[in-house]
């Protein structure tokens, strides 16, 4: 089966900017997304298009296709009982904070007693990058994903 709209796809990626590698799901669980939703980066989902189980491919995207450009002004200061990760907090250290869009990965910039100052950015805005992808799975979205618009994992959905 190739991946088109409404199917879901499992793949694991190396992300590199230049010649440094930044992440890799190779450790672990392969990544699944639920393609045609606007639930991928852009320009991977359209590199992903027409690709079937066991293809690997790379492909360079440009910040504007990937996450964006970096944004100066994009700090916010978060208490710090809504930063997830750690319980003790230093600049440059990453968090999760869960917002009315979703989660969110932040940056610490400056912790104080009770709040941390945060920069909203993803980590790899800006940054134009190299992903190497290897396509485990693709098949047909259930109902009930496409109903929510994600994919649900073994078991069904957990909401």
């Amino acid at each position: 089966m190739q991946i088109a709209k409404d199917t879901v796809v499992e793949f694991h990626y190396t992300v590199f900017e230049g010649e440094n590698q930044l992440e890799s799901s190779k450790d672990g669980a392969p990544l699944a997304y639920l393609h045609g939703h606007e639930s991928m980066l852009p320009g991977l989902e359209k590199a992903l298009d027409n690709k079937s189980a066991d293809d690997s491919f790379s492909v360079e995207l440009e910040a504007k296709d990937a996450y964006g450009p970096r944004h100066d002004n994009a700090v916010q200061r978060i208490p710090l009982k809504h930063l997830q990760g750690a319980k003790v907090w230093k600049p440059g250290m990453t968090a999760l904070v869960h917002t009315d869009q979703g989660q969110r990965q932040v940056t610490i910039i400056k912790v104080g007693r009770f709040n941390a100052d945060c920069d909203l950015n993803h980590p790899f805005a800006g940054k134009d990058l190299k992903f190497d992808v290897e396509v485990v799975s693709v098949r047909a979205a259930t109902s009930e994903e496409l109903s929510h618009g994600h994919v649900h994992g073994a078991g069904g959905c957990g909401h």
